[in-house]
C-alpha cells in the first residue's frame, strides 16, 4: 500500500497535521518497504481557497491508495474518492505512528467528511 499522511515536518518523525487541505508536507509512505518521500503542499498551504481541492488533487498524481489525516473537509473526501483513493481520518502522533495505525487497522476508512469547508 503506498499511503500519504498530512505532515507538519519532512520525517517519518514529523508530527501529523490536523488539516488535510492546508498540510505543510505529505509523506508518502510504501507501507510494505518503509521507504518514503515527501511532497510539499505550498501551492494548496498558500491557497486563499479551494485548498482541499488542489490538495487532493495533487495527491492522487502522486498515485497513493490512501491518505492518512487529523481531519478532512467534503471538497477534499469527493476529490479522493473519484480518484479511488481512501480517506482515513483522525490521526494523530507522528507519521510513523499514524502509518503503524493504519497498518493495523486502527484508522479505518471514513465514510465523509468530518468537518465542514474552510475549516483552519
Amino acid at each position: 500500500m503506498k499511503a500519504a499522511v498530512t505532515a507538519q515536518g519532512k520525517s517519518m518523525e514529523a508530527e501529523v497535521d490536523p488539516r488535510f487541505g492546508r498540510a505543510r508536507h505529505f509523506v508518502v509512505v510504501d507501507t510494505e518497504t518503509g521507504d518514503f518521500s515527501v511532497a510539499d503542499n505550498r501551492q494548496s498551504f498558500d491557497a486563499a481557497q479551494g485548498a482541499g481541492i488542489q490538495a487532493g488533487s495533487n495527491v492522487a498524481a502522486l498515485g497513493v491508495t490512501d491518505v492518512v489525516t487529523g481531519h478532512m473537509g467534503p471538497k477534499a473526501f469527493r476529490t479522493l474518492q473519484a480518484a479511488g483513493i481512501r480517506v482515513h481520518i483522525g490521526a494523530t502522533g507522528t507519521v510513523r505512528e499514524a502509518i503503524e495505525q493504519l497498518k493495523a487497522g486502527t484508522l479505518q476508512p471514513a465514510d465523509g467528511a468530518d468537518v465542514e469547508g474552510h475549516w483552519v
